[in-house]
């Protein structure tokens, strides 16, 4: 079943979002103009990112409850901070490097932008951000969000703990799941853009 998205709603007020981030969770946020308020990442949380039909069949695969939101067509889903940086080793070990993915990472330095509050009303606009899974006011958000496993654990998918009190997967575990559904989007996308265009396989003689 495919994951149905909350109308987006945008604060009337950046400032006032970004005062409520802070305030409320104890993130770093940033008026960004226009009624908008940023997300800083690097700081409580990285951001992994990947197109929403990739992200949808990842959470029905992993379960869970951490974190996530949608902008559009892309999916952000908070990871533990510093998971950023651990993103292009992880998709080397996991074999899955050189492989054109539309997945990426933001971490120190990078922001996004900031869902309207949980229990906030005001007008939006399509594609605006969501959240999918809010946070929890008064409630680390650090131990709920997918890491690296403990050395203890073992290394690699076989060591697939929770990665928190939040029934997240370790970090290891959401990366190789994410590479995989996104890969399959990209597959089945060229597929149907072939299709559409009326390209068959040439055969041999």
């Amino acid at each position: 079943m495919a994951i149905t998205v909350p109308l987006p709603r945008l604060p009337l007020d950046g400032g006032d979002a970004a005062r409520w981030y802070e305030h409320e969770l104890g993130w770093a946020a940033a008026d960004a103009g226009s009624g908008r308020a940023e997300l800083l990442t690097g700081f409580r949380f990285d951001v992994l990112e990947l197109p929403v039909a990739a992200g949808d069949a990842v959470l029905r695969r992993l379960g869970g409850h951490w974190p996530v939101a949608v902008e559009g067509h892309r999916m952000h889903m908070l990871v533990a901070a510093g998971g950023a940086e651990e993103l292009p080793g992880l998709l080397d070990w996991l074999e899955w490097g050189g492989i054109a993915l539309d997945l990426s990472a933001r971490g120190a330095g990078g922001r996004i932008s900031a869902p309207v509050p949980p229990g906030w009303s005001g007008s939006g606009s399509p594609g605006a951000a969501v959240w999918l899974r809010a946070p929890v006011p008064g409630r680390e958000v650090e131990p709920t969000l997918p890491a690296l496993p403990a050395l203890a654990a073992g290394p690699g998918p076989a060591g697939a703990a929770p990665g928190g009190s939040g029934g997240a997967p370790c970090l290891v575990r959401l990366v190789d799941t994410a590479a995989t559904a996104c890969h399959r989007v990209r597959l089945l996308s060229a597929r149907d853009a072939a299709a559409l265009s009326g390209w068959r396989p040439r055969m041999p003689s």
